[in-house]
């Protein structure tokens, strides 16, 4: 084997991003060794996207005289500012809120629009997924707590809703 051809050979292996190579003829043995390790695998998890609420000021909460029975609804009675008369629909989940079905779609509920059990009052998006929020209580919308498509955290006011 000639001087230029282990040179070649030596450039090739460079080139080609091996770490070692071993050639072996009955005349002679070369190893070339580029000392390049080869890098360690890593694994990095995937970003997440940490989305926060605007921060709302609310008033203090006052004992309620008739709590409700179930924990889990979304519809409970708690005081606003003034308005302790009103029921507040708070959010099931979290998500991102919009008020309509499409940017092109009226909103579901405005304020001063009687609602019934069961009427869709808005959607929140989570994971993909678009969930229509039905009311739990009957009334006529009093106040849009939330701006359309802002993130909203579990059990936060959606809106206030006078029963009577």
């Amino acid at each position: 084997m000639k001087l230029t051809e282990i040179q070649d050979l030596i450039k090739f292996v460079s080139k080609s991003g091996v770490n070692e190579v071993e050639l072996e003829t009955k005349e002679i043995k070369i190893v070339i060794k580029t000392g390049k390790q080869a890098a360690p695998m890593m694994y990095q998890a995937a970003p997440t996207q940490i989305t926060t609420a605007p921060a709302q000021v609310m008033a203090a909460p006052v004992a309620n005289p008739n709590p409700v029975s179930d924990t889990n609804t979304t519809a409970t009675t708690t005081p606003a500012s003034n308005d302790s008369k009103y029921l507040t629909i708070k959010s099931p989940m979290i998500g991102t809120f919009y008020r309509s079905a499409g940017p092109d779609k009226a909103p579901f509920v405005n304020v001063g629009d009687e609602i019934a059990v069961g009427k869709p009052v808005c959607i929140i998006e989570a994971m993909k997924l678009f969930n229509e929020i039905e009311s739990e209580v009957k009334g006529k919308i009093v106040k849009v707590l939330v701006d359309d498509a802002t993130p909203v955290e579990y059990d936060q006011p959606l809106f206030l809703v006078d029963p009577s």
